[in-house]
């Protein structure tokens, strides 16, 4: 099997772009389970690709881990909301790891309002974080600058 899209049969990654097919992949202990997550994540229903999602995101490749993360972003990105499921499984891996990714893509495509309680904390926190990086970088510069600033002088 090849890891990408096959144009000749249309079939999505590794091939396996039917929930059953990937459940026995799985059973197989298949490689590039995280990666074939994602063309579950294009070409299923949420509601089909979810728990295989999950499961990607327990596999003992940290690689293939995060493709299943990547499915998770893309689930989201399509479909303007996860299952709870999903929403669980993110909020276990956290922010800041492997996961940010795909919780900033939950953030960016999920309404505010239908957001479980701990992603629209995490969304304010997050905010706060990244105004914080930004006032620091900009600081950072400006220091830098008026000590390029003063070194020329003293020439």
């Amino acid at each position: 099997m090849a890891a990408e899209w096959n144009w000749e049969t249309g079939k999505g990654l590794l091939g396996i772009d039917d929930p059953a097919e990937w459940d026995t992949a799985f059973e197989r202990g298949a490689p590039h389970l995280g990666t074939a997550a994602i063309g579950l994540a294009f070409q299923c229903s949420l509601e089909e690709a979810s728990p295989r999602i999950v499961r990607a995101m327990g596999l003992p490749d940290v690689g293939q881990r995060g493709f299943a993360f990547t499915a998770a972003g893309t689930a989201a990105r399509l479909n303007n909301g996860l299952t709870p499921e999903l929403y669980a499984a993110l909020r276990a891996e956290g922010p800041g790891g492997i996961a940010d990714d795909a919780i900033r893509d939950t953030l960016t495509f999920v309404p505010f309002r239908e957001l479980p309680r701990w992603f629209k904390c995490t969304a304010a926190c997050m905010r706060v974080r990244d105004k914080l990086e930004h006032w620091w970088t900009l600081a950072a510069y400006a220091a830098g600058d008026a000590r390029q600033a003063l070194r020329g002088r003293s020439s």
